[in-house]
């Protein structure tokens, strides 16, 4: 599968890929800091979405803007951007989840050099009619406010176009996580890793037609498949510069077999009706997709919706990776170990900062918690 290696040098530096992007088409690019940007009109306006997702090297700077407990995330990001390493921004785009980000968004326009910036406020509160009402009038008003932004309007067709590319996206990664569910260790959890990373920086169309390529290379060597028979894994939390935890993982006999991360399944799953009013179908994706914790749709729907997708990838075991001093995740956890201990389904909770976690120490964990299941 050739496309692997290209995503696996895309995801090691996405930072070079967008430079060299956006040298030879001449397109914008446009960073977000969560994934509840409507990635749908960035690429219908014909540019290139660069997902945000940490730091990338010590952090001096942004100490001067940011308490020290603040997470790593904010705190890496807003180093990097004045650190001027996102020059080739044109805009940034901050939707409205968490303090730290609401927070980072009013720093960020203030001192960081990039381009424009556009402020997403959504709904907090996800399960009522007036909450649909509002994120869709949010949507339409990122639509025109991102048009003026960016000198051009943004039309129904270009939307349409770009909701069918994000569809065949989400529907090919769809069948990547079946078939990894189906066949534990079928590809490399590095591999899936590299994939999800390239799929929030790679120009989109050029994603598509590599991950084409690898979904069906995968779905070819599934009908053959006879490997060994590993620990079934469950990966939950919001650690967005995820280091590549799924070697230790795989070393100590398991393998993942779903996620429910804001840099995986959170963000890659849910197509939108293309036949529906185009900005309504999209406000309706980012409603009913899966909850994060920095959102309100019950009291216990976080916690219904992890059991529910951990049973259905027949998980012997969960691992909750969580950002250090990520509040809305740490308020969530204990509900979420009970409802999963109440189902039987044994949990380990590895707190990481950035990508500086100890990999002998996780190995290390990651054993023990085999050998217990």
């Amino acid at each position: 599968m050739e496309a692997i290696p290209q995503f696996r040098a895309i995801a090691a530096d996405p930072k070079a890929y967008a430079r060299a992007w956006k040298e030879r088409t001449g397109g914008k690019v446009i960073g977000t800091l969560c994934s509840y940007a409507p990635e749908e009109l960035i690429l219908a306006a014909g540019a290139l979405g660069f997902r945000i997702v940490g730091g990338s090297g010590a952090i001096s700077k942004a100490d001067a803007h940011l308490q020290a407990y603040s997470c790593s995330l904010v705190r890496g990001a807003l180093e990097d951007a004045l650190d001027n390493q996102f020059d080739f921004l044109d805009g940034a785009i901050f939707p409205h989840t968490c303090d730290s980000i609401q927070r980072l968004s009013d720093i960020w326009r203030m001192n960081a050099k990039t381009g424009f910036h556009l402020d997403v406020v959504l709904p907090v509160k996800l399960n009522t009619d007036s909450a649909r009402d509002y994120m869709t009038a949010v949507m339409a008003k990122a639509r025109s406010e991102l048009g003026e932004m960016l000198g051009q309007a943004i039309s129904d067709d270009a939307i349409r176009q770009a909701v069918i590319t994000y569809n065949r996206i989400r529907t090919k990664m769809e069948t990547l996580y079946t078939l990894r569910r189906e066949c534990p260790g079928l590809i490399a959890g590095g591999d899936v890793h590299a994939i999800t990373r390239a799929a929030m920086v790679m120009d989109r169309h050029d994603f598509l037609k590599g991950l084409s390529e690898v979904v069906d290379g995968v779905a070819a060597a599934a009908k053959a498949f006879s490997g060994p028979d590993p620990k079934r894994i469950f990966l939950s939390g919001g650690v967005c510069n995820l280091p590549d935890i799924y070697g230790p993982i795989e070393a100590s006999g398991g393998a993942v077999v779903g996620d429910d991360l804001c840099t995986g399944s959170r963000q890659m799953l849910g197509t939108i009706d293309a036949q529906d009013d185009l900005i309504d179908a999209i406000a309706r994706r980012y409603m009913e997709r899966a909850v994060c914790p920095a959102k309100h749709a019950g009291i216990r729907t976080r916690g219904e919706e992890l059991v529910r997708r951990a049973r259905a990838a027949k998980a012997q075991g969960v691992i909750f990776l969580y950002l250090k001093f990520c509040d809305p995740h740490a308020f969530d956890y204990p509900y979420l170990k009970d409802m999963l201990t109440a189902e039987g389904i044994p949990t380990l909770l590895v707190e990481l900062e950035e990508q500086t976690a100890s990999d002998g120490q996780f190995q290390t964990r990651c054993e023990a918690f085999m050998e217990m299941l």
